[in-house]
């Protein structure tokens, strides 16, 4: 849209996303140079409305980050008491006893947090350090510069026609320049996947691997309610379909968090993600909690499980990839907040110093050497081989191989190396003639619950005028190819509903994109075996509205 007139504001530093990685970067910078000037834009309606996650929060990212948190009033109210580990099966559960888990699984001294709240947190600490932060302003486009560098972004475009068009009641935005960009989208960002792309920062590396996580807020009889209590399954009901497993968690307020895990390199197209999540919560162990019980919120997100080995190059001239826009996620342990916030200040660091030596424009090496050789790096290194040894081989592997890597990797070394991922999540796709179809449940409405109910608990909301954020690069593939040859997975993969096939009599299937459904979990984009999805930020504000996640 080089022919729009767009106003243009300069910063020392801007940054996309008021995550974990964004927050911390900003308050850094300004820790280290009160004078210089950072910009964090959020697309979210406020700080935290798209945030979703495990919730169970390793604080050494910010005790390096703000050792003083506990006196600033950090909404880290409850310390995890107690670890249970169950593999599950449809009728029963087996413990998995702790002591013989590696120490870095031990939960001892993190907190159950909402995410969501944190951030919020996080983001008055920035306002009070003088950090300009603006929600409601999505980052549609980058600005290069003359060399082919990143120099900013395009923010705050609304009012589009429907086909994307600029029409007489369109907002063009403003042009939000820095000497460096930096990018803390979250998993599968539309424009960190952009640079990854231009500047080939994903050449030698392995691809990027995928979970979609599923949550709900549920409010249980305080009888059952056991705050710090954190419950991790695997097994049932999943089994060999794919890879993935459960978490609970009780917070305050007699509230717990219930989250599935699916791993997106799973082979049967007709696997359900969302209803293996509804079927789980009707597992013994599981309904005896909920009974009575209510919930109160859903959402969904994908998450980055290639870990180590998977991590692109994180900079290119005049930008630095943040957080989960790198893939900074400690499967085993199902954290990757902590990692977030030092990759942020790791970030700022790096910028302070080329700044005070008057660079700007260029790659920030410093940055990279310090995720890579660092904390971060110690602490995804360790793990490195889990996610690949379980999709190879199985859970029963993972649990038993990966485990005693997972103990000699805390001793200094591996007997495995480094496991390769293989193909990426879309390529693990198999033909749906190769499958049967899975059976599942219908929800009960008590326990479980059908899509478009459960997502009318993520508050989302998009304005129904504007051009569709979930694009498609043939309208044709998903009848033509996707149909007849995978069952056209969209229809189920999606935690949203947005994807439908319509089938009326005496007319052709038609495929049906229903993005006002859309809560940006982006597995769209990530599991198409055409990989003819792309997933765009649409305007400023519009989306899930998580309160508490």
């Amino acid at each position: 849209m080089s022919e729009i007139e767009r106003e243009a504001m300069e910063y020392d530093v801007v940054i996309v996303g008021a995550g974990p990685a964004g927050l911390s970067a900003a308050i850094r910078l300004k820790q280290l140079d009160a004078d210089l000037n950072v910009v964090v834009l959020e697309k979210g309606s406020e700080v935290g409305a798209h945030i979703l996650s495990g919730a169970v929060l390793d604080p050494s990212g910010l005790d390096a980050l703000i050792p003083d948190w506990k006196s600033k009033g950090a909404p880290l109210n409850t310390p995890v008491k107690d670890d249970n580990f169950y593999m599950l099966g449809e009728a029963g559960e087996i413990r998995i006893p702790n002591f013989p888990m590696p120490p870095l699984m031990n939960n001892h001294g993190n907190y159950i947090v909402s995410m969501g709240n944190v951030c919020r947190w996080m983001a008055e600490q920035a306002e009070e350090l003088g950090v300009e932060i603006f929600p409601g302003m999505a980052c549609s486009e980058l600005v290069y510069g003359d060399a082919g560098e990143v120099k900013g972004v395009v923010a705050g475009v609304f009012g589009l026609e429907e086909d994307g068009s600029y029409g007489p009641n369109t907002e063009p935005g403003m042009e939000l320049h820095g000497k460096y960009v930096f990018l803390s989208e979250g998993v599968r960002g539309s424009l960190s996947k952009e640079v990854i792309a231009k500047y080939n920062l994903q050449d030698g590396k392995d691809p990027q691997k995928f979970g979609l996580g599923m949550k709900e807020i549920w409010e249980i009889d305080p009888a059952k309610h056991k705050e710090g209590s954190v419950t991790h399954t695997m097994g049932w009901p999943l089994g060999s379909n794919a890879g993935g497993g459960s978490f609970i968690y009780h917070l305050e307020n007699n509230q717990v968090y219930v989250g599935f895990v699916v791993h997106l390199n799973y082979k049967n197209p007709h696997l359900f993600p969302y209803m293996e999540f509804q079927h789980f919560k009707h597992h013994p162990m599981v309904a005896e909690l909920l009974e009575g019980g209510k919930r109160i919120a859903y959402g969904a997100r994908a998450i980055s499980e290639g870990g180590y080995q998977s991590m692109p190059k994180m900079v290119a001239p005049g930008v630095a990839l943040l957080g989960c826009s790198v893939g900074m996620v400690n499967v085993p342990r199902i954290k990757g907040n902590h990692n977030a916030m030092l990759s942020g200040k790791a970030a700022a660091e790096a910028a302070f110093e080329a700044i005070k030596a008057n660079r700007s424009g260029d790659e920030l090496s410093a940055y990279e050497e310090d995720v890579r050789g660092g904390e971060i790096g110690k602490d995804l290194k360790k793990v490195r081989n889990v996610k690949p040894i379980w999709s190879k081989w199985g859970l029963t592997a993972s649990l038993m191989l990966g485990g005693l890597d997972m103990w000699t990797n805390t001793l200094g070394f591996s007997l495995l190396g480094t496991v390769k991922h293989g193909k990426n999540d879309a390529d693990a796709t198999e033909e749906a003639s190769k499958h049967k179809p899975i059976d599942y449940p219908r929800p009960d409405g008590k326990l479980s619950f059908d899509r478009l109910t459960n997502v009318s608990f993520s508050m989302t909301n998009h304005e129904e005028s504007q051009p569709c954020h979930l694009r498609l690069a043939d309208e044709n593939v998903p009848v033509a190819v996707n149909l007849p040859k995978f069952a056209e997975p969209a229809q189920r993969y999606c935690p949203a509903g947005v994807y439908e096939i319509v089938e009326e009599e005496g007319q052709d299937p038609r495929f049906v994109v229903n993005f006002q459904n859309c809560v940006h979990c982006k597995t769209c984009d990530i599991k198409d075996p055409s990989q003819n999805i792309t997933w765009v930020t649409p305007q400023g504000g519009d989306g899930p509205n998580y309160p508490n996640m």
